[in-house]
């Protein structure tokens, strides 16, 4: 399988956003969706975006996904737990943040051990609370999307409502005993390596 991944980034909280191509199939997905704008509409140019997968429900994740739901047709992929968030500003911390959220729905509610099938690619869902009770991360071939639960060097926060520190800790320990070796792709800041976060990242080793 061969998966083309692209990366930009978006909003004022500087949230990454993927979109990942299977290369053989020429079908899409876009990895969190920040925003609908004119920007985002023409990193997704003219695609066959099939899936919109949120790694969590917060409002910087998830701010574009009715738009760009209407515009593409694609299908928005969200955790059980998390999926609420789409339909609260409440929830998603919209409202705390000072920011207008237009509302949305997800098609499709996954949990842990699910596979979306992208073209010829499977993605499988690995569920990672601790930022927020739903984060979920998405596996395909050595490319692991982990959202707010794993930065470089770091994780996300936990003192959120839905946020729990013991949580985030043991789905650090789930990433890190995958097998294998992984490109990190987060939701903010650089991009990474799996074994580089097993030997580096405080969190990861706790």
């Amino acid at each position: 399988m061969m998966l083309k991944v692209k990366c930009a980034v978006f909003g004022r909280l500087d949230n990454n956003c993927y979109l990942i191509t299977d290369e053989k199939s020429g079908k899409s997905a876009l990895v969190d969706c920040t925003e609908d704008s004119e920007r985002m509409r023409d990193f997704i140019g003219d695609t066959d975006l099939k899936y919109i997968l949120l790694t969590h429900g917060h409002f910087d994740h998830i701010g574009g996904v009715k738009g760009i739901k209407e515009l593409t047709g694609a299908e928005v992929v969200i955790s059980r737990e998390d999926a609420p968030m789409l339909g609260s500003g409440k929830l998603s911390l919209a409202a705390f943040c000072g920011e207008h959220q237009i509302n949305a729905a997800a098609d499709m509610e996954v949990t842990d051990g699910d596979t979306i099938y992208l073209g010829e690619s499977e993605i499988k869902v690995m569920s990672t609370p601790g930022h927020t009770k739903g984060g979920v991360c998405y596996i395909c071939d050595d490319k692991l999307f982990t959202g707010d639960t794993l930065f470089y060097c770091s994780c996300g926060r936990t003192d959120f409502p839905g946020g729990s520190g013991s949580e985030i800790i043991e789905s650090l320990k789930r990433l890190a005993a995958l097998k294998g070796e992984y490109i990190v792709y987060p939701g903010h800041d650089r991009q990474s390596t799996l074994d580089f976060e097993r030997k580096n990242n405080p969190y990861m080793n706790r």
